[in-house]
């Protein structure tokens, strides 16, 4: 095994990343300066129970001298009492509410029949360019990814493109590669590091290739392969895999922002990711069925709506690669109906009228939603051709749907694959008519991308690059379908709920032992609340979406994003990272730069003392906070996923993680028990047998190329032969648990026939 120390030396690091050493640094000063005073307060109330002749204090008095004495101790200090102060109270999950936007009946009529839409979406294989990939393909066991087989990434964000583990892809990952930084005491940060590698444990997706064009009636784009120089095996081409570990989909209808950067903005725009950070983002509206006009989308809430349309345009995750046309970009006039194209050097290429209808009584209308006079949109194709492929195509048409499935039982064909509606039928019934219901066809030039407006024509089928309302789209349908779907996926029935509705005996003395350590060695001030994430919409709602660390210098960061030292925040800086549109991901930034009214919809927090300019914003290197339901079924872990096992998470957290960050926990042998116990204790067991609402259709996954890291089988096109896992369909009583990570996957070793 070979592992690379690839880590850039002090004196190399940036101002920002210098600020994340300072922050560290001061965290662990901080944590050992309470630790300190909170043993004083021991012996203090040791003493006064000395005093009182012997007796023990009682618990109430006890418990009002320490509040006591850490009120005077943070006014000392000028620092909060706890995380938890302002946080969501801690009640069952079935008591929490799920968030939901005020205006989504203006778009939803049907919510059950979305909820039939986001999940058919979900799981139909056909979505991606090679009919093979779609969302739960990344997220089949217990929301997240349980392969193990051609799931490294050779840490491409951190410029590496050297695969340390294996030195090439379609490796098989063992209990021996983890985790992936390796200490000679894995209780003490400070030992001699046996290995180290910044590969990631991501999640496979499609080949190389450039997309052409959809093929009508076909799950298959025309895509042309393109030579990997990365994810190849003897110059055959293997399946691309992301630069992050997939985090699980159920229960993250809680959090405000999703993805593990926070890029899925919590207002989605009906386009993609960006919410109003994308002032282009449009989506056309039908006034009447032949007047059609270009309208934005605002819908709060909708974190998951942003994050489920991302993944089908990503050329890693499910569809080919799609550049700019030309690249182009389109100015709209808001003083006419012209449409200059431009190129990206601002060079005029064309100017013609967009909206000239094809037949005489046709009428298009496009309208201004901006007060600039001219406005840049870059044309990509592949996210309105995704809708025109799948509206084209019978839903589910290569998977079986169990006859009891819990949404999808009465549309199943069982025992043979495919539902018996259609997605047009199911769009219909689903969202508003102004969204879909119209006679004109949106003609898209692919050289220019001008848009002309027409009648749809009786006696010919549309070319490809003629789009029905419907196809057009349908990025807004499928955010908010799969969105509605992902809001079912709900653990509530856990043994820790049980515990905080009054049950004491649904957690055994060891696991509230490990619950009591967690709620007192810290770990709550991130994992906060019921939702047992500070990112949640409760706890972002309560204590606002930035606020000052309670540190020494009180930087300024985003509620719920951490960098707890899991690799070097200059390998991945996460929430440091630019959103695409020249503005950083970071929120607490956005407020410093006066962005954050403009970028996110409302006024930023108050902060005592006010954000200045000289503030210390903490984003290099900070992820989300996932929550920790189910995590038993999840491994590996962390964003980079290089931990196997929980008993290995605990080792990370009790020696202050790997690259500083956090406080030094020290915990003994009987409380690393109890840890790992208290996460047992926070699995649904609805989800470990795939019951209602966990339950799914039939899903064939690629799991690896046959054979390994130095051979594959060329599949005569460059690209290597893949092995298929079968997940059997299963309905709303369940089935087997499907295999955990580095479990023997029973594979096909073909490929679907077509």
């Amino acid at each position: 095994m070979s592992h690379g120390l690839k880590h850039k030396p002090p004196n190399e690091l940036s101002n920002k990343e210098n600020e994340t050493v300072f922050y560290r640094f001061m965290t662990r000063f901080f944590a050992k300066l309470t630790a300190i005073f909170l043993a004083g307060i021991r012996f203090f109330t040791s003493f006064l129970a000395r005093q009182f002749g012997g007796n023990k204090l009682s618990r109430k008095l006890k418990t009002s001298i320490t509040i006591a004495l850490l009120v005077i101790f943070t006014v000392l200090t000028g620092h909060t009492v706890s995380a938890q102060v302002g946080s969501p109270p801690i009640v069952p999950l079935n008591q929490v509410s799920i968030p939901e936007p005020d205006n989504i009946g203006e778009f939803i009529r049907n919510k059950t029949a979305a909820i039939a839409l986001g999940k058919t979406l979900f799981w139909d294989m056909q979505l991606g360019t090679d009919g093979n990939v779609t969302c739960a393909t990344c997220h089949f066991k217990a929301g997240a990814d349980s392969r193990s087989k051609n799931q490294l990434n050779p840490g491409l964000k951190a410029g590496d493109r050297v695969f340390n583990l294996a030195g090439a892809p379609n490796y098989q990952l063992t209990a021996a590669d983890f985790p992936f930084h390796q200490l000679e005491d894995p209780n003490n940060i400070a030992s001699r590091v046996i290995s180290d590698s910044n590969d990631i444990a991501g999640s496979q997706g499609v080949f190389r290739a450039d997309f052409v064009d959809i093929v009508p009636g076909s799950d298959q784009d025309n895509v042309t392969p393109q030579p990997d120089d990365i994810f190849r095996v003897q110059g055959i081409n293997t399946r691309r895999v992301t630069d992050r570990h997939s985090p699980s989909v159920i229960d993250a209808v809680f959090n405000f922002r999703n993805f593990w950067d926070g890029s899925a903005q919590n207002i989605f725009n009906g386009v993609d990711r960006s919410g109003l950070r994308n002032p282009e983002a449009l989506v056309l509206q039908a006034t009447n069925r032949r007047r059609l006009r270009d309208v934005p989308v605002r819908i709060k809430n909708s974190s998951l709506a942003s994050q489920a349309v991302a993944p089908i345009t990503t050329a890693v995750e499910t569809a080919a690669e799609d550049l700019p046309i030309a690249p182009l970009v389109i100015d709209l006039s808001d003083t006419d109906n012209t449409v200059r194209v431009r190129d990206t050097n601002g060079n005029l290429v064309d100017s013609n009228s967009a909206d000239i209808a094809a037949s005489t009584d046709a009428i298009a209308e496009t309208s201004a939603t901006t007060a600039q006079s001219t406005r840049r949109r870059i044309i990509r194709r592949i996210g309105r051709k995704a809708g025109k492929k799948l509206l084209a195509l019978p839903p589910l048409a290569k998977q079986r749907v169990a006859s009891n499935d819990s949404v999808l039982g009465a549309f199943s064909k069982a025992p043979q694959p495919g539902l018996n509606k259609t997605y047009e039928q199911m769009i219909q019934e689903a969202f508003q008519p102004q969204w879909w219901d119209s006679n004109m066809v949106i003609r898209v030039n692919p050289n220019t991308g001008r848009r002309r407006f027409y009648r749809r024509p009786r006696n010919r089928p549309l070319s490809t690059i003629e789009y029905t309302l419907a196809e057009y789209n349908f990025s807004l349908f499928f955010g908010l379908a799969v969105q509605a779907y992902e809001s079912t996926l709900v653990s509530s029935q856990t043994p820790f709920d049980q515990f905080l509705a009054g049950n004491r005996s649904a957690f055994t003395p060891q696991q509230q032992q490990g619950w009591q350590l967690f709620t007192r060695r810290g770990c709550i001030g991130c994992h906060a609340s019921t939702e047992l994430t500070a990112a949640s919409f409760r706890n972002v709602s309560g204590r606002g979406r930035i606020g000052r660390a309670p540190i020494p210098g009180t930087p300024v960061e985003d509620t719920g994003f951490f960098a707890i030292g899991v690799r070097p925040p200059q390998e991945d800086v996460a929430l440091g990272a630019d959103d695409g549109f020249g503005n950083s991901l970071s929120e607490a930034r956005l407020a410093q730069q006066g962005k954050f009214s403009q970028l996110l919809g409302e006024n930023p927090p108050t902060l005592d003392p006010p954000l200045s300019p000289s503030d210390t914003i903490l984003a290099n290197g900070a992820f989300k906070t996932p929550g920790l339901r189910n995590v038993e079924l999840t491994a590996p872990y962390f964003h980079n996923g290089g931990t196997l096992t929980l008993e290995q998470v605990i080792d990370f957290y009790s020696r202050g993680g790997d690259f500083g960050g956090l406080p030094v926990l020290n915990l003994t042998t009987n409380e690393k028990q109890a840890f790992v116990a208290f996460l047992r204790g926070l699995t649904d067991e609805r989800v470990r047998f795939q019951r209602a609402p966990f339950d799914h259709p039939q899903l064939f996954v690629p799991n690896g190329h046959p054979g390994n890291q130095n051979a594959v089988v060329n599949d005569g096109k460059g690209q290597a032969t893949d092995d298929l896992l079968e997940i059997p369909a299963v309905g709303r009583n369940g089935g087997n648990p499907i295999p955990d990570f580095l479990s023997n996957f029973s594979t096909t070793g073909t490929t679907l026939s077509q």
